[in-house]
């Protein structure tokens, strides 16, 4: 059996990772507006990695220093997102992370929009 031409489970499970991370980046892209769309997908390309770990970085950085007036607890994880691009050992967790953000947004937007409908004079659910 020749190693090579075989696919082991561990490239298997980092393909299924990166597939995985590309669809949460798909998703978070069509999220945001143009401007800020166009700049994730360029920090996405293979091109842009020079620039995309150091931006990862300071985003910690940033994240960590969250106490000052510009930087925020925001930063943490868009740093540890940029480089979970090119750090496999931070796609899995980056991957749960983000469908949980996503389940926790859409909690909120109900949550919010919920006593808005009510006031608007429609019934309350039972």
């Amino acid at each position: 059996m020749d190693s090579v031409s075989t696919p082991t489970r561990k490239s298997h499970w980092r393909r299924k990772q990166d597939r995985r991370l590309d669809r949460r980046f798909d998703k978070l892209e069509q999220a945001l507006p143009n401007t800020f769309s166009d700049r994730l997908a360029w920090l996405r390309t293979r091109r842009a990695r020079w620039v995309r770990v150091p931006i990862g970085l300071l985003c910690i950085v940033g994240g960590v220093f969250s106490f000052l007036p510009v930087l925020g607890v925001w930063m943490l994880p868009l740093g540890l997102l940029l480089l979970a691009i090119d750090i496999p050992l931070l796609k899995a967790p980056m991957n749960r992370f983000m469908i949980w953000a996503e389940r926790k947004v859409q909690v909120w937007r109900r949550w919010w929009q919920g006593p808005r409908k009510r006031r608007a004079g429609r019934p309350r659910p039972r």
